[in-house]
This record gives structure tokens, sequence and C-alpha cells, in this order.
């Protein structure tokens, strides 16, 4: 996996909506939080273009994006919030300057698209983290926007679990990758469809129906992307919805029927995904899993 350069101060970050639209009363702390940490920010009007849900028509956010991964300066494009829409524009999209000079694309949820299409076809490190919207009401010493700084100027990550009933703790060590189930379910059978071969996978979602959980991990289960992993992280899996006769299961249960036939460590309580504590994880990088004095630690490295 190749690993872009890490940042340093007066080093460019550009801001990015692939997705939904965006504000700029949405992305001033975040702005303002990444100035005084010594940083370069670069956007452009482009950036606040609306079109019905969308930051703009498919067109101009491809235009945009394309204009950040060729430009030399910037050396790391942070997606301003997820929602819908970065699988509409990625295959047209060129990476030809990209693959040359590689970047860290950073964000979660809708942003699954880059990391797993990037990982996938380009074998580029990309980064899991917090994004501006979600810097609104974060303090700026919060675990998410350390990790995020820490994650972007080479600094190893590491996470002590909290315990889980349902986990299954043992050593583990490999490559990062993962993101949205809802957005890697999508993917499935694309030129995006994610690699989990001899990989640690992280999973996390939002919002959904218990019952749809079930559907898409059980088609991730049967298009083989399960069976041959490292271990298996899961994070937050919040605000879920039951219908009126119940699925009899969370979201957590359903991911580890799924999952328990296998002999690969299941960790729970992993802090990434739609809560306040999304810490920053390099997907593309090692990742270990291990006990001391215990607890159970994850670090992620930086190569």
């Amino acid at each position: 996996m190749i690993t872009p350069k890490y940042l340093s101060k007066n080093n460019t970050i550009a801001l990015a909506a692939p997705a939904r639209r965006i504000s700029i009363n949405e992305i001033l702390t975040a702005e303002r939080w990444l100035t005084k940490c010594g940083f370069n920010v670069f956007y452009d009007d482009r950036l606040f273009c609306s079109e019905n849900q969308f930051a703009g028509d498919d067109l101009l956010r491809i235009s945009y994006f394309q204009d950040l991964l060729d430009n030399p300066e910037i050396r790391a494009i942070w997606c301003v919030r997820g929602g819908y829409g970065s699988a509409r524009i990625i295959d047209r999209l060129q990476f030809d300057n990209f693959i040359k000079d590689p970047k860290w694309i950073c964000g979660y949820s809708d942003v699954t698209v880059f990391h797993n299409h990037i990982q996938k076809n380009l074998n580029i490190a990309t980064i899991h983290c917090t994004m501006p919207i979600n810097v609104q009401d974060s303090e700026e010493n919060s675990e998410p926007l350390r990790t995020f700084i820490a994650a972007l100027t080479g600094k190893d990550l590491t996470y002590n679990i909290l315990p889980h009933s349902l986990s299954k703790f043992n050593n583990f060590s490999g490559t990062l990758t993962g993101g949205n189930i809802s957005v890697i379910y999508s993917l499935l059978g694309s030129p995006s469809d994610i690699d989990t071969d001899n990989k640690i996978l992280l999973l996390e979602d939002l919002d959904e129906y218990l019952y749809h959980i079930d559907r898409m991990m059980l088609n991730i289960k049967r298009n083989g992307k399960l069976k041959n992993l490292k271990a298996l992280l899961v994070g937050h899996l919040n605000d879920m919805h039951d219908n009126t006769i119940p699925f009899g299961k969370t979201a957590e249960e359903i991911i580890f029927e799924h999952c328990k036939e296998y002999n690969y460590p299941i960790i729970f309580n992993v802090p990434a995904g739609h809560l306040s504590d999304n810490r920053a994880f390099r997907f593309g990088c090692t990742t270990e899993g291990y006990f001391q004095n215990n607890i159970f630690t994850i670090k992620n490295s930086t190569k």
C-alpha cells in the first residue's frame, strides 16, 4: 500500500463536497480550527453550489474534485460531509496525477466510496475520520480532532477498547479497510467493490432498519467478504429502527450472527462512526490488536 506524504505546518488542506450540499456557516468552525493548527485551507465558491440535495450537479462536483486531485499544492482533501452522491462521480474522476503524487483523502460515511475505490484500484491509503460538518460542537482538544491531526501528520494512533459481551478478543495484525455498511453494500460488484481478503474490516452505520442491516450483512457475506478476514472491528451502530413486529436482534447481534462461525477476532465498541467519538483510522495501513495489562488495544500505524 502506498502512503501519501504526511503533512507539516503550512501545508494546504482542501475542503470538498462530493455528496450533499453545505453552507459556508457549516464549515467556518473547521476552517478556523485548521488555521489555528497551522495549516492553509483551500476552497472556492463551487463548494457551496447546490442542486436539490447535492453540492451542485454531477459535472460541477466532478470538476471541483478533479481540480483538487490535480493541484500539487494541496496535500489533503477533507470531505465536508456525507449524505449521498460520491458514487455518482467516482467513475468520471481521473486519478493519473493523484497516482503520481498521492494526497490524503479524508472523511467517513459516504466517503466510503473513495476509501474502497482508491484502495482497491490505486493501492493508496486514505483516512477514515470526522468531517467539518461535525466540528461545530466539538472542542479543539476532542479525540476526533486530535486523532485527525495525528493521522495527517504521521503519528501512530492507539486506542483502548471497552469490553462488549459479544467481542471475541484475540491478537491480530493486518491492513485496515472498511467504512459504512450501507455504502459497502451498494458498491458490491462495481469497480469500487471492497477488497477484504486477509484484511481487517471496520464497519459502522446509522439510521437503518434492523432488517436492512441483516439484509446487507447477508449479502456482504454471500459475496465472500467476511470469510477471509484477519479481524472485524465494529464501530458505532446508532439510531437504528425497527418494525411494529420486532426483528428480534440488535444491530450488534445481527453482525455477530453473520460472523460468529469464523475464527477471527470480532471487536465491538470501536470509536468510529456517526457519534461524537469518531476517531481517525488510516485505511490501508497496518493495524494491530493486542492485550496488555488486561486492556485490549488497537494500534493503527503509519505504514
